[in-house]
C-alpha cells in the first residue's frame, strides 16, 4: 500500500519536529500535523518562554545537527544553587551546591529560548526531504486498526504505517486511541515570565523553596534570567490579574536583591500544575511521547528533556526495526520503547512529586530534617555528582543521539 509517510506525527511543538529529524536519520519519512500556523511558530519576538537543556539533550540537539544555530543564543548552566525562602525574607542561605567544574563534560545544561529553538526546527524541517510539515490545521479523526490513518479538519486523509502523539497533555491521540491518564492536581498555578536586573547572574541557576511552591531562576543570556513560579491557585489567579508594575511588586519580595533590581521582559503566562501519567504509551500502530505521554511538575526542569529521551529511544527502537526488515510499526517492536522509557519517566514523576510535597509547606520540622539532608547530598562528593550527572540526563540507558551519536 502507497502512504503519504512512513510516521504520522500529530504535534508540531518540539518533540514532534525533534522526532521528525530523527526518524529522517533512519530513513523513515514522517509527516507533522501542526495545529498552530507557521508564522506563530517562528516568531521572531522574545516572548519569555525558555528551556533548561539538560546536557544530554545539548548532545542530541549536536547529533540532530541543530546546535550549531543555536549555540550563539544559549546560556550555559554552570552553578544550581537551591534554598528556603519565604516572601518577604529572601532566600536562607542555599543547602544544595552544584558546581559544573566538577563535571568533566563541562556544563550541566543551556539555557535557549523558545524563539530559537523553535525556528532552528522549523528551518532544519523544511530543509529535510524525508519530512513534510502541514501547519495550522487539526486532526479530528484517527483510525489505527490497519494502516495509520489520520482525517484533518478540512477533510483531507493522511496515511501512513505508524501514528505518533506528541501533542501534549490534553492529547487528543491518546484519546481517541482510548488511553486514559493517571494523576493530580498539585493545587498550584505556575507564574512564568522573564525578568531583567542589574547585576550579573554569572550562569547560576537558583531554586527557592517557598511554602506555596518553589521559584526558579534560571539565567539566560544578558543581564536577564528566566522564572517559573509556583502559587496557590487562588493567589495566581489574584497575581495574574494585575498590572505589570503590581505583579512586579508582588515578585520582588519572593525574589530578593542579590541581582539589583529588576525589571519585566516579554509576556506573561500561567498554567496549572498537575501531574498526568499516560497508562500505555503505546498501542497497535501508535505512540506516544513528551508531554502526550506523561506531564510532571516542572520543578526540576525535566519536562522537555524527558520528552526528548523518548524521542531519542523511539527513533532508535523504529530504526533497529528497520534495519532487521521487521515491521516497525507492530506492537511488540513499540512495546521495546514502552520498557525502555516507562521507568524512567514513572521514577522522575514520582521523584518531583515527592520533592514538590516536601518543599512546598511551611511545617518546621520538616524544613529542618529537608535541609539536613539537602545539605548532606551537597557535602558529599559522591552524592553530589550522582546528583549532577542525573540532572544533566547522564544516567540510565541513554538512548544514542543523546549520548551525541548519530542514528
Amino acid at each position: 500500500m502507497t502512504h503519504d509517510a512512513d510516521v504520522l506525527i500529530v504535534g508540531g511543538g518540539l518533540n514532534g519536529p525533534a522526532l521528525a529529524l530523527a526518524l529522517a536519520q533512519t530513513g523513515l519519512s514522517s509527516t507533522v500535523i501542526d495545529a498552530l500556523p507557521e508564522d506563530v511558530r517562528s516568531g521572531a519576538g522574545f516572548d519569555g518562554r525558555s528551556y533548561a537543556l539538560a546536557l544530554a539533550s545539548v548532545r542530541m540537539m549536536r547529533a540532530l545537527g541543530l546546535w550549531d544555530d543555536l549555540a550563539d543564543h544559549a546560556q550555559p548552566i554552570l552553578e544550581i544553587k537551591a534554598s528556603d525562602g519565604r516572601a518577604g525574607e529572601g532566600a536562607a542561605p542555599f543547602f544544595l551546591h552544584f558546581d559544573h567544574t566538577e563535571l568533566e563534560e563541562g556544563p550541566m545544561g543551556q539555557m535557549i529560548e523558545d524563539r530559537y529553538l523553535r525556528r532552528t526546527l522549523l528551518d532544519a524541517m523544511a530543509a529535510e526531504p524525508r519530512i513534510t510539515h502541514r501547519p495550522g490545521t487539526r486532526v479530528v479523526a484517527q483510525d489505527t486498526t490497519g494502516p495509520a490513518t489520520v482525517t484533518l479538519e478540512d477533510c483531507t486523509t493522511l496515511t501512513g504505517r505508524l501514528l505518533i502523539g506528541a501533542d501534549g497533555r490534553q492529547s487528543g491521540t491518546a484519546a481517541r486511541a482510548g488511553i486514559k491518564r493517571t494523576g493530580w492536581d498539585y493545587g498550584q498555578t505556575a507564574l512564568v515570565c522573564a525578568i531583567g536586573h542589574e547585576l550579573p547572574h554569572n550562569g547560576i541557576a537558583h531554586q527557592f523553596f517557598m511554602p506555596p511552591g518553589p521559584l526558579a531562576i534560571l539565567p539566560l543570556p544578558g543581564n536577564r534570567c528566566s522564572i517559573v513560579w509556583s502559587e496557590t491557585h487562588a493567589r495566581a489567579a489574584q497575581i495574574s490579574a494585575l498590572d505589570d508594575a503590581a505583579y512586579l511588586d508582588v515578585l520582588r519580595p519572593r525574589f530578593g536583591d542579590f541581582l539589583g533590581e529588576i525589571s519585566l521582559t516579554g509576556a506573561r503566562y500561567s498554567y496549572p500544575l498537575k501531574l498526568s501519567l499516560a497508562q500505555a504509551f503505546v498501542a497497535p500502530n501508535l505512540a506516544l511521547v513528551g508531554d502526550a505521554a506523561h506531564g510532571i511538575h516542572p520543578i526540576a526542569g525535566q519536562g522537555l528533556n524527558l520528552g526528548l529521551r523518548d524521542v531519542g529511544a523511539l527513533a532508535e527502537v523504529l530504526g533497529a526495526a528497520k534495519r532487521r526488515g521487521e515491521d516497525f510499526a507492530a506492537l511488540p517492536v513499540l512495546e521495546r520503547y514502552q520498557r525502555w522509557r516507562r521507568f524512567d519517566t514513572t521514577a522522575m514523576a514520582l521523584g518531583t512529586d515527592t520533592v514538590n510535597r516536601l518543599f512546598s509547606n511551611d511545617n518546621a520540622l520538616l524544613r529542618a530534617a529537608r535541609d539536613i539532608g539537602m545539605g548532606l547530598v551537597s557535602a558529599t562528593p559522591a552524592l553530589r555528582r550522582g546528583f549532577m550527572r542525573q540532572a544533566a540526563g547522564l544516567t540510565g540507558d541513554v538512548p544514542k543521539l543523546l549520548r551525541g551519536e548519530r542514528l
